[in-house]
């Protein structure tokens, strides 16, 4: 159960660290509240697309997915693998311990389903990468 939790964890790390990277450039167009400090306004609209916090976090996530997806298609002795899982699957249905067995599955799918997503996201990082190089590091408007 720890690595399911492991992997959906680092999975959403690896998605939330592209969407918050979306939100760091964004800029404070709040009032003045007399003090110095700003407050952001109610419905404040982001200013910028993040693309210089994203580039800079390029390498990092590239590294990340290439660990997830690394250990997803790692042999029965990776922790965290999907032949493990499977291998676990089948020994808890030799066992007769159908609960198990099912469970097991449930998450047997959704470790399959998540291995296209994580190369799909692999793939449009290097066209981010790509974009990053030809505009030094996205500082260009």
């Amino acid at each position: 159960m720890r690595t399911a939790k492991k992997t959906a964890a680092l999975a959403l790390t690896a998605v939330a660290a592209l969407l918050a990277t979306t939100g760091a450039a964004s800029a404070d167009t709040g009032t003045g509240t007399g003090t110095g400090a700003s407050t952001p306004a109610p419905n404040a609209t982001p200013t910028g697309d993040g693309a210089q916090a994203l580039c800079k976090r390029v390498p990092k996530i590239d590294k990340r997915l290439e660990r997830i997806l690394s250990r997803l298609d790692g042999d029965v002795t990776e922790r965290g693998s999907i032949a493990r899982l499977q291998k676990r699957a089948e020994n808890a249905k030799k066992a007769g311990h159908t609960e198990i067995e099912t469970y097991l599955n449930d998450k047997l799918t959704f470790r399959r389903t998540l291995v296209p997503t994580l190369e799909k996201r692999q793939k449009d990082l290097a066209a981010v990468k790509t974009w990053c190089e030809a505009n030094t590091g996205g500082s260009e408007k």
